[in-house]
């Protein structure tokens, strides 16, 4: 009988890490808009490092609020440019991961943390370019008693992470792309990055075309009165 609940998994796929490179050189906000801007963490998870971009490939940990256990044993499995997902409760009262933590990740080559719940130690976050991703912030450490999983599904603000998705964190948060979706998703992020070239440079030149605003209004049934004579 499985032991639902307290069990580990392995990543049985992972997406191929040159396709997982190229998410480095495009922004959450592009994914996000093609992606039905459905597949976000919720603006609730805010960066808490120096700075530097999150991507890589997610190992999933679903543990009991306050409790740590096994994102330590996470830790211990994942491999060079995984993130560790962590859906926590996003309960705050007890950190998930601190500086130790961050130390050994750093050393396995882990490119980086998303918590649902909160971190401590946040002078070594803030001061360091080694990614994380955090509810919140308190002094407060973990337990060590289970139960959770690792490389489950799970599920953060609505979006699921599933284990061997591409995780992607910029300053404007936290996007999970699917890892069968992941070659489509990039192709249409990179025809949004020329079409929005090209908007600024015309904002630029001054020949930017501002008709469409109003004729969506027009469309959506707004009048619109653009003389005082008329109102």
């Amino acid at each position: 009988m499985p032991n639902i609940g307290f069990r580990v998994l392995p990543v049985l796929s992972r997406p191929d890490k040159e396709l997982v490179k190229q998410f480095e050189k495009v922004v959450t906000p592009h994914i996000s808009d093609n992606m039905s801007r459905l597949c976000a963490m919720g603006p609730s998870l805010r960066p808490y490092h120096k700075s530097g971009k999150l991507v890589g490939t997610a190992v999933t940990v679903k543990t009991r609020p306050g409790d740590n256990l096994l994102v330590h044993k996470a830790i211990d499995m994942a491999e060079p440019g995984d993130v560790i997902v962590v859906d926590a409760g996003g309960e705050t009262t007890n950190a998930i991961v601190g500086e130790i933590m961050l130390r050994l990740a750093q050393k396995k080559g882990i490119n980086g943390f998303v918590i649902n719940g909160a971190i401590r130690d946040t002078a070594a976050f803030k001061d360091d370019v080694f990614p994380v991703f955090a509810k919140g912030v308190t002094h407060r450490g973990p337990y060590k008693d289970g139960p959770g999983e690792i490389n489950v599904s799970i599920s953060i603000a609505g979006t699921i992470v599933k284990p061997g998705d591409i995780v992607v964190g910029d300053e404007d948060g936290v996007v999970v792309v699917p890892a069968e979706d992941a070659s489509k998703i990039l192709q249409l992020v990179r025809a949004q990055q020329i079409k929005e070239i090209k908007i600024l440079d015309s904002i630029e030149d001054g020949t930017v075309d501002r008709s469409w605003v109003d004729a969506a209004l027009r469309e959506k049934g707004c009048e619109i009165l653009d003389t005082a004579d008329k109102i």
